[in-house]
């Protein structure tokens, strides 16, 4: 095996490390007319059509996360973990390269995610979120820039990692990460977005994939 090309990967996690989104997997279960909304206001923002700002905190006052339904979906980001994804990041972490979770997910949900791939608490950035005492939705952290559309470029920044690295995603708030660093692979295992694609320098459909332009063979 040739050396490693990069020495640190970025991974996304809606719909590149678990086939789900997780604030429209928590809309589902508000019902038909919230899920939908809310999924129609997701999709328009990973396009790019609009800004996630603009529809953050309004998906979240549509959805209202409660303690329950954050534990329910960090069970599901697990169980629709991609195929191969566990296996890649180990032996990516074995090799010495530092491995990021950054998403525009909820925090809570994600971190069960996190451990279950043998990752810390600060190998993750995501949105926090606040519930009352009884466990219902209070807010969010609404000065996060990871509820914006550019914000996962500013978190990259500010996190020093090693160089060069390789980000990984399937939307437009991934490929926002390009310019902080020195390549951007769009993820298409389980969305394909075709203004992503066209943007990125490479494509991956698979971590089977994305392990061999990590780790040449």
């Amino acid at each position: 095996m040739s050396a490693p090309a990069f020495a640190s990967v970025i991974l996304d996690v809606d719909s590149t490390v678990s086939g789900i989104e997780g604030i429209d997997w928590l809309a589902e279960r508000r019902g038909p007319v919230v899920a939908q909304e809310v999924a129609a206001l997701t999709d328009r923002a990973m396009r790019g059509e609009i800004a996630l700002e603009d529809v953050y905190g309004a998906r979240l006052a549509l959805v209202r996360p409660d303690r329950d339904g954050i534990d329910v979906l960090s069970r599901e980001y697990i169980a629709n973990i991609a195929p191969g994804c566990a296996d890649t990041i180990a032996r990516i972490l074995s090799a010495g390269i530092e491995v990021k979770l950054v998403s525009g997910g909820l925090r809570p949900a994600i971190l069960p995610l996190a451990e279950f791939l043998h990752l810390g608490p600060g190998d993750l950035f995501a949105v926090d979120i606040q519930l009352d005492g009884h466990g219902e939705y209070a807010s969010f952290e609404a000065t996060s820039p990871l509820t914006t559309a550019s914000g996962k470029q500013a978190v990259v920044e500010s996190m020093g990692v090693r160089r060069p690295a390789i980000a990984v995603g399937d939307a437009s708030t991934d490929l926002a990460m390009r310019p902080a660093v020195d390549c951007f692979a769009c993820f298409t295992g389980f969305r394909h977005r075709d203004a992503i694609v066209r943007r990125a320098d490479l494509v991956v459909a698979t971590f089977d994939e994305l392990l061999h332009v990590v780790l040449p063979p």
